[in-house]
């Protein structure tokens, strides 16, 4: 089967897999197997990607013409194969546990939340498949409004208000700041087509190049920097299963992939050196990844202070992009990976500690533990991850990250990733001791011990990731290194 066909076949079977879940709806068992069919198909698909040593070399697959000269088209590169690759395989497994958690919570409107996934994982794909910035921005737009319906799925006052922000911010960033940098890139180069190094034959002046990255940077509101923060705690709203795909398999890492994705086939790292909007965005980075630790830090609800943990973690990787240095761009190639697995794992403790416990609150898991040992222990390893700690994947990013920073000479940032790392610890490390370590003060309605079989598998299956990318990095990494050191030969 051609490179092409195969990409074609990302869009086809997510798409399919939503269509078929609607016509299933009224057997619940069909529904689940069609969702966990699609995810495999999908992952079985991007494998054979993988598998091909001439997939960065098949030509563009243009989809459609819009207007002459503007194409829709597909094609690979190592950062979007790389993506392509987490977000099938993490859709799998989150499928396996959202099937426990919607029937262990007895939850409503299971058919549209599944149907939903599957649209979320079709623009995902397409994200990481783009050829061009308009195909990137139509598929990033199908994302924020796939994804809407999951952060409304309860359709009450909290889930309304929590989507009108989510959509408020993500659409009108995208269509304020970015579409406008996607004319403007056009207008000056002449193209949209991405290409390692950046895509202008001529460099545009440093000023019009400060102001277009800046553009760029807020305008991808996925990637969460501040102020344009906000929509992602309040879409905490939704089920864990949503937030677990909004904050690891597809919204935000949507969002940082794309601002490296502009740093490396946009601009290039020759263009933005010395660029006056590259310090800012290093500041505000820089600012947001302290910001939003502090703030995790006085969160009681426990998925609200691993969303705030989410936005200092994706600020990790916009600054180590930002960095310009090799191993930094290195290190946040890494973290893309790593949090992906870690962070999903996080979300997955929280539902599971729900649906057996009903237990929501960080002050309501002393001793929780004790009769949850899988989860908590699962839980244990992702904290791990998240400060950046061996044996898991998050030690080798950070790694890279504060390696960069030092090639590049940058010691402010070095003690940014220093000081947050401990702030990392001060937020992380006492729910895993109160877990484990002291008594249990609020007994549950719900006495019996963990969460239902299938989402005690997947929170292991991904917290087992964690530690298979520190000890078996070498995919990750070659993928990583190919980037930072010219891309695609």
């Amino acid at each position: 089967m051609t490179i092409s066909s195969l990409m074609l076949l990302c869009l086809i079977i997510p798409a399919a897999g939503a269509v078929f879940i609607v016509l299933s709806h009224r057997l619940a068992d069909l529904r689940e197997g069609v969702t966990l069919f699609s995810a495999a198909a999908l992952f079985a698909v991007v494998c054979q990607l993988f598998r091909r040593p001439d997939v960065f070399d098949a030509p563009a697959t243009t989809l459609a013409t819009p207007l002459p000269g503007l194409e829709l088209s597909l094609q690979l590169e190592p950062l979007g194969l790389l993506f392509a690759g987490i977000a099938s395989l993490l859709w799998m497994i989150t499928s396996l546990y959202t099937i426990g958690y919607m029937r262990g919570n007895q939850e409503q409107h299971q058919t549209t939340l599944y149907a939903c996934f599957a649209l979320a994982l079709t623009s995902t794909m397409g994200i990481a498949l783009s050829g061009n910035l308009l195909t990137l921005f139509v598929f990033y737009e199908m994302l924020t409004l796939s994804t809407y319906p999951l952060v409304t799925h309860k359709r009450d006052h909290d889930a309304v208000a929590g989507g009108r922000y989510y959509l408020g911010i993500l659409v009108g960033s995208s269509i304020g700041l970015l579409l406008p940098a996607i004319i403007w890139t056009w207008h000056l180069a002449g193209t949209t087509t991405f290409h390692y190094g950046g895509l202008f034959t001529s460099a545009p002046p440093k000023a019009v190049v400060s102001i277009l990255f800046l553009l760029y940077a807020f305008g991808i509101g996925k990637a969460a920097l501040m102020p344009l923060h906000r929509w992602l705690p309040e879409a905490m709203v939704a089920p864990t299963p949503v937030s677990a795909l909004l904050h690891a398999v597809a919204v935000v890492k949507a969002g940082v992939f794309c601002v490296v994705k502009v740093i490396l086939y946009v601009f290039g790292p020759a263009l933005l050196q010395g660029c006056s909007g590259l310090v800012i965005v290093q500041v505000v980075a820089g600012f947001t990844l302290l910001c939003a630790s502090l703030i995790a830090l006085r969160q009681d609800n426990l998925k609200r202070r691993l969303a705030y943990s989410t936005i200092s973690q994706l600020s990790y990787i916009s600054l180590s992009a930002a960095i310009l240095a090799p191993l930094s761009i290195r290190g946040a190639v890494v973290h893309i990976a790593a949090h992906a697995v870690g962070k999903i794992t996080l979300f997955f403790a929280a539902g599971a500690i729900y649906t057996a416990a009903h237990k929501t609150r960080v002050s309501e898991l002393d001793g929780i533990g004790q009769r949850m040992p899988w989860t908590m222990t699962a839980f244990a390893i992702a904290t791990l991850s998240m400060i950046g700690l061996p044996p898991t994947a998050g030690f080798l990013s950070k790694w890279f990250m504060l390696q960069g920073a030092f090639e590049a000479n940058n010691l402010l940032v070095i003690a940014v990733l220093l000081l947050s790392t401990l702030l990392n610890a001060s937020y992380f490390v006492p729910i895993v001791y109160a877990a484990f370590f002291k008594p249990e003060r609020h007994i549950s309605d719900h006495p019996h011990g963990e969460a239902p079989l299938s989402m005690v598998i997947a929170l292991s299956a991904t917290a087992l990731l964690t530690i298979i990318l520190f000890f078996w990095p070498d995919l990750v990494i070659s993928i990583a290194t190919r980037l930072s050191i010219g891309g695609v030969s």
